[in-house]
């Protein structure tokens, strides 16, 4: 066992779940939303919990850097470790009173992010990996689809309008056309499905790294993959999809249109 992983793997769970008890408080309360510059909604829970996980994150770890989508980047000179929060993934449900909403945290060390927690609190349900120390799905091993085909496989994205904005409906039209099933459940919760079985595909032409952190070592501990739309596990190219390793060569030829 990766004993230096595994502090940060309870670490992050455990700030997880407390951060996503306190949105709670909050959740199905007609909580009023604000909109941003870029007209994304932010309520004063996502503000609460980010200052929370920021809060434990400092005091446990002090030297580290800090990214988080409210309140932007904590550079620390010469930091090897860097945290990234989305204290709401999904305002858009959290604000209606739909469910599905997350809280996402990710660790990134030298460079590669090693550890993720993503916590459905309305929902109960735990997700979360480190690397070497596998993926847990409320205390049991979590892992991905075993369908050999996307023929019989379902789909989800955030927003179906989203393709066409980055050029990428020819390769949505591809994919859904070629799916058994396509669906719409969004956010991170579409890459809960994927991690845990329970759906193939799920994909976001558009994506900050808050909104992905965690899935990389979730994603390659539940024997799929997360990355950009050319096959490169990373955060950083504002795009994403999530499958499974047998998925995975038949999803990229149909992006690329081979």
């Amino acid at each position: 066992m990766n004993t230096d992983l595994s502090s940060y793997f309870d670490f992050i769970t455990e700030t997880a779940y407390q951060a996503g008890r306190i949105s709670l408080g909050y959740f199905q309360t007609g909580v009023q939303a604000e909109y941003k510059l870029d007209n994304t909604p932010v309520t004063v829970a996502d503000r609460l919990v980010e200052d929370f996980i920021r809060k434990r994150i400092e005091a446990r770890f002090p030297s580290h850097a800090i990214v988080g989508e409210e309140y932007g980047l904590k550079e620390s000179i010469g930091a090897s470790h860097r945290w990234f929060i989305d204290p709401i993934d999904g305002t858009k449900s959290f604000m209606r009173g739909v469910p599905l909403y997350a809280v996402l945290v990710g660790l990134e060390i030298e460079g590669n992010v090693e550890v993720g927690a993503a916590y459905f609190p309305a929902l109960d349900e735990m997700l979360t990996a480190a690397t070497s120390l596998g993926c847990w799905w409320n205390g049991r091993r979590a892992h991905v689809s075993t369908i050999s085909s996307l023929v019989k496989g379902v789909v989800s994205c955030t927003d179906t309008a989203n393709f066409a904005r980055v050029n990428r409906q020819a390769a949505w039209e591809r994919l859904q056309k070629t799916a058994y099933y396509r669906t719409g459940w969004g956010d991170a919760y579409g890459y809960l499905l994927v991690a845990t079985g329970r759906i193939e595909l799920m994909l976001d032409p558009i994506i900050n790294v808050w909104d992905c952190a965690p899935f990389p070592p979730i994603f390659k501990e539940a024997g799929g993959y997360f990355g950009n739309w050319e096959g490169k596990t990373t955060i950083y190219d504002n795009e994403g999809f999530a499958t499974s390793q047998i998925l995975l060569p038949e999803v990229l030829r149909l992006i690329a249109g081979d």
